[in-house]
């Protein structure tokens, strides 16, 4: 075995084995969800890999001979001149070192970003392809060991979370014996349950989060995880629009991303927690719970008319629990039962009877 301690007994995991067994059986067959299909404009849903571009998509043209887009031509061939430096040089960059290049030229960080996009999606390669790395934010802890490219030695199960690498594609030698790997949303929860010793009361798991809305790192690492490892997956977020918005950018990616779809979605993914249905089985007090704001009500009907809800019937009926109650919990409502309750009681209860939809 690579790692000490050790968690709970062996009997705690049967049901985490058994869902990794169905998960095993069910990439034998071709990777698929229980059902699925759809389109989206120029973005096509599939259960087996989540939103990702269609190849006849509406295209734009950008001239060097057009006034409305001689500049952005320009700023696309300065880009494109410099990433072909990196690529002859072998040597990377951050999108931030590209705009202080010349951030008077780019005029800002977004016109940048746009257009390694733009240019990522034309060559129909991924971004670390053009030697471009995204600054990490996430953070990761418990059963893991790796290499990283430059030949440092990681080792994430420590009393401290480590810094997801801005490399991915540059890790090797990974190490872990974990039984399942939980994606929580929030940094201060995750920090939380750091605190609780999480990792080692529920040893052999490892813990991400990618503080809010995910950085591609943090994506491209939990990918690199389930390729690698194909352990349970599991994410812990707010039982509000934006959490589970959240969550679907794990499991089945982003319209803004969906040409790198293949790369970064998870579809084996589960929603764990906060479940809407949690807060009346647990007789969370009403006090903690906060009404639906009209922006919260309109994400939540866009997330509801996704091509991917309708192979997630059990999602969907939380999402509706949400709709018909017009009230949202965060995470921390949880403490009002007790302040270790998260750590010591639901999140113990779910994994070992398999309350995960």
């Amino acid at each position: 075995m690579a790692f000490a301690p050790r968690g709970p007994e062996a009997s705690f995991f049967q049901v985490l084995d058994q869902h990794r067994a169905s998960l095993l059986a069910a990439l034998r067959k071709g990777g698929r969800e229980p059902a699925g299909g759809g389109t989206h404009l120029a973005t096509r849903f599939e259960d087996s890999v989540g939103l990702h571009m269609v190849s006849h998509c509406t295209t734009r043209k950008i001239k060097s001979d057009s006034p409305k887009s001689v500049k952005t031509f320009a700023l696309i061939l300065k880009i494109l001149s410099m990433i072909y430096k990196l690529v002859q040089s072998n040597t990377y960059a951050t999108k931030r070192d590209i705009y202080y290049t010349d951030s008077q030229l780019f005029g800002n960080q977004t016109v940048v970003d746009n257009i390694i996009n733009d240019i990522s999606c034309m060559l129909k390669v991924p971004r670390r392809s053009l030697h471009i790395l995204s600054t990490s934010k996430g953070l990761i802890a418990g059963n893991l060991r790796y290499i990283e490219e430059d030949g440092t030695k990681v080792n994430c199960a420590c009393a401290t979370a480590v810094a997801v690498p801005s490399n991915i594609q540059g890790i090797q030698n990974l190490i872990t014996d974990a039984k399942f790997l939980l994606i929580v949303e929030k940094d201060a929860t995750f920090q939380r349950l750091l605190d609780d010793s999480f990792c080692t009361k529920m040893s052999p798991c490892i813990m991400v989060t990618g503080k809010g809305v995910p950085d591609l790192n943090t994506r491209l690492l939990v990918k690199k995880l389930w390729d690698t490892f194909h352990i349970p997956i599991f994410t812990l977020v707010d039982a509000d629009p934006h959490g589970i918005e959240i969550m679907c950018i794990y499991k089945y990616g982003s319209m803004a991303m969906s040409f790198e779809a293949h790369n970064l979605t998870v579809p084996a993914i589960r929603w764990l927690g906060l479940l809407p249905s949690d807060i009346k089985r647990l007789n969370i007090p009403k006090v903690t719970l906060i009404p639906l704001t009209k922006q919260d009500q309109m994400k939540l009907d866009s997330i509801l008319k996704r091509p991917y809800i309708t192979c997630q019937p059990f999602w969907r009926k939380e999402m509706e629990i949400m709709a018909d109650s017009k009230m949202k919990a965060e995470i921390q409502a949880l403490t009002f039962l007790s302040s270790d309750y998260l750590s010591r009681v639901y999140l113990p209860n779910k994994l070992k009877f398999g309350g995960w939809i």
